[in-house]
């Protein structure tokens, strides 16, 4: 009904002013109107009103949220009023047989734009008064609130704010670093001055909020602004993502409070789609570890690719069932859930016998240090064992392509995990040698959100009142986003080509001290007042800081600027050769038992790993005398954890 009534005043207001538009016309082209030329008017009152609204209806005018009004809406306007012009003197053309003066047809024009457009213009100037006045008398408190970042981003941020929130919300201005936006005016809102300023600007203008909105600008510029603001005491607000600007798709609900995301994600990843879905098009891709975070982020991306079909194998029933429901609701693309364990070979082979996997992205691992230094033989199960079992059955199958997600920590490995993870790498870089098959590892850090990251601990810890744990002071680590790695791993799969280990690259490194002071931060909440943070000491199997290639291997770069390949070492293709051979034989010959075997087997392939026993845990703590997993000298650690910078 109430559109109809709105539809209904719009069409009455037209009529009207088209109406006016023609008799000024006349007005102002004969000054006086003739009884001939009055009667002409009213002969042609009904068709030439009928033009201008069928016109109007058929460019949208009435369609239109006018309290949104941009160019768009303009250009509907001028072209609604354009075509309403040249059907009118058609009309009179062939109705009448002779054309209108054409200083006639231009006025009609002209005052049809002004009045049509004047009038719908006056209703988006009008409409967010209204409504604030509306909010007014609930008597809802405006707050003052400061944008940074006068550009796109800012923009259609004010306007929103404008657009929805009315007299509840007061737009002190914009701050940007943009020297020609200096004492400049956007949308009737001043540009107050640089970030730097953003103390002082707050204390002056009485600032309740801050929005940041610079989605498009390196996260290392939004790290030092949410530093200037945080220190202000005030809320702090971000629009997040270059992509919330598509199409000027900003809305209120989408500015929310900043996250760790915002500070430690990079910026956004340029992929080659094509190359990417070149070998997943079409191809039946087989994912293990399909519930957990990379696995299920891996299969989000991958069915966006279209795949003929997705295997999706995990041996935890509800993850698979939340990822399954979660891909059918959204895709296509045929779907086959499969809850087995990698180390059933029996399960492993049926799967490669029954669906011929083309491509094999092997997700499924234990990664959890201090819980595989607890069961060693564990690790090397699952992670050494199970990646052979699919590795092998890629290989019998004649798999085109094989993808090992690897880690940061398999690189002169101080943890049972970290070296379990290097010997499967080798294992599926010896297979490269010996089959059809390419076979490559990618290697990266953590990722925030993982099940195993630290800062959901963090969080949690938070939340109950503290204290924040780290187990040093001093430690630092790489991160990057779950989706952007998955991204660089199926690009790193686009490059394979034999054997090759890829590397990410991590960007900087974060020292964990800053970062739980960050999130206790973000959390409204000051360090060491309102939440404490102790040190714990440091875990069996932890390093200080992680590196992303050993000695031997160094660096070469690829075609994308993130992701690099490590150059070849040297393998052990007897050792390896062994191994498979005894793996060919069953778990119980070729697997380790306990904590003294898991030692043994990791020392064939490691020579210089050193398993940390219950007896040594206590020495953990002196952490200056664990080689192993400091820097070389006191002063490179101290370089580290002051800037966290140059591993």
């Amino acid at each position: 009904m109430v559109r109809w009534k709105r539809a209904g005043f719009l069409l009455m207001l037209d009529i009207v002013f088209a109406n006016l538009a023609f008799i000024g016309a006349m007005l102002i082209r004969f000054e006086s109107v003739s009884i001939q030329q009055w009667q002409f008017y009213i002969s042609a009152f009904v068709p030439y009103t009928v033009i201008r609204l069928l016109s109007n209806y058929f460019f949208g005018i009435y369609r239109r949220a006018w309290r949104y009004a941009s160019i768009d809406e303009v250009l509907a306007i001028v072209g609604a009023v354009s075509v309403g012009s040249i059907f009118s003197v058609m009309l009179c053309l062939f109705w009448y047989g002779a054309l209108p003066p054409r200083s006639i047809v231009v006025l009609d024009w002209f005052l049809n734009i002004a009045l049509l457009g004047g009038s719908r213009f006056a209703w988006r100037v009008i409409a967010p008064h209204t409504s604030g006045l509306a909010h007014a008398q609930q008597k809802r408190a405006f707050k003052n609130v400061l944008i940074i970042g006068a550009g796109d981003g800012g923009v259609l941020v004010a306007r929103e704010l404008r657009n929805h929130y009315g007299t509840r919300v007061r737009l002190v201005g914009f701050v940007d670093d943009d020297p020609a936006k200096q004492n400049q005016s956007i949308l009737g809102f001043p540009v107050l001055g640089p970030k730097e300023e953003i103390p002082d600007l707050v204390e002056q203008y009485g600032v309740d909020e801050i929005i940041i909105s610079m989605p498009s600008v390196p996260r290392r510029v939004i790290r030092e602004i949410v530093a200037v603001a945080q220190e202000t005491g005030r809320t702090v607000k971000i629009l997040p993502g270059v992509f919330d600007l598509i199409d000027g798709n900003v809305t209120v609900n989408k500015i929310r409070e900043v996250q760790i995301e915002d500070l430690l994600g990079r910026d956004p990843v340029k992929v080659d789609i094509a190359g990417m879905s070149g070998y997943i098009a079409d191809h039946v891709v087989l994912v293990t570890g399909a519930g957990g975070s990379i696995g299920s982020e891996l299969c989000r991306q991958i069915v966006a690719l279209k795949p003929q079909t997705l295997l999706l194998l995990d041996n935890c029933e509800n993850n698979m069932y939340e990822i399954e429901m979660e891909l059918k609701a959204k895709s296509d693309v045929p779907l086959v859930a499969l809850v087995k364990d990698i180390r059933d070979r029996g399960a492993i082979e049926a799967i490669f016998s029954k669906y011929k996997p083309q491509v094999v992205f092997h997700a499924a691992a234990h990664k959890h240090v201090p819980l595989m230094e607890q069961n060693p033989e564990e690790s090397i199960k699952n992670n050494v064992y199970g990646t052979y079992q699919v590795a092998w059955a890629a290989h019998r199958h004649k798999t085109e392509r094989f993808v090992l997600v690897s880690t940061d920590k398999a690189v002169n490995p101080t943890s049972v995990m970290g070296a379990s993870k290097r010997i499967a790498e080798m294992i599926i870089q010896y297979l490269d040698t010996i089959s059809s098959t390419t076979y490559v590892a990618v290697r990266f850090g953590n990722v925030l959100g993982s099940r195993g990251s630290v800062i959901p601990l963090f969080r949690k810890q938070i939340l109950a009142g503290g204290p924040v744990t780290i187990t040093h002071e001093k430690m630092i680590r790489y991160f990057m986003t779950i989706p952007e790695a998955v991204q660089l791993i199926l690009q790193a799969g686009a490059l394979a080509t034999s054997g090759e280990i890829f590397v990410l690259d991590m960007g900087e490194p974060v020292a964990i001290m800053d970062l739980a002071m960050t999130l206790i931060r973000l959390s409204g909440l000051q360090p060491y007042i309102d939440i404490d943070i102790k040190v714990t000491g440091m875990r069996p199997g932890e390093k200080l800081y992680e590196e992303l290639l050993t000695d031997e291997e160094g660096v070469n770069a690829t075609t994308h600027e993130r992701i690099f390949v490590a150059k070849p070492s040297c393998l052990n293709k007897a050792l390896l050769h062994e191994t498979i051979t005894a793996f060919e034989q069953g778990p119980r010959v070729a697997l380790p038992t306990n904590q003294a075997t898991t030692a043994a087997f990791i020392q064939s392939f490691l020579p210089d790993f050193v398993v940390v026993t219950n007896a040594d845990e206590d020495s953990l703590d002196d952490a200056s005398d664990d080689s192993t997993r400091w820097p070389e000298d006191e002063a490179a650690a101290t370089s580290l954890g002051e800037y966290g910078w140059n591993v």
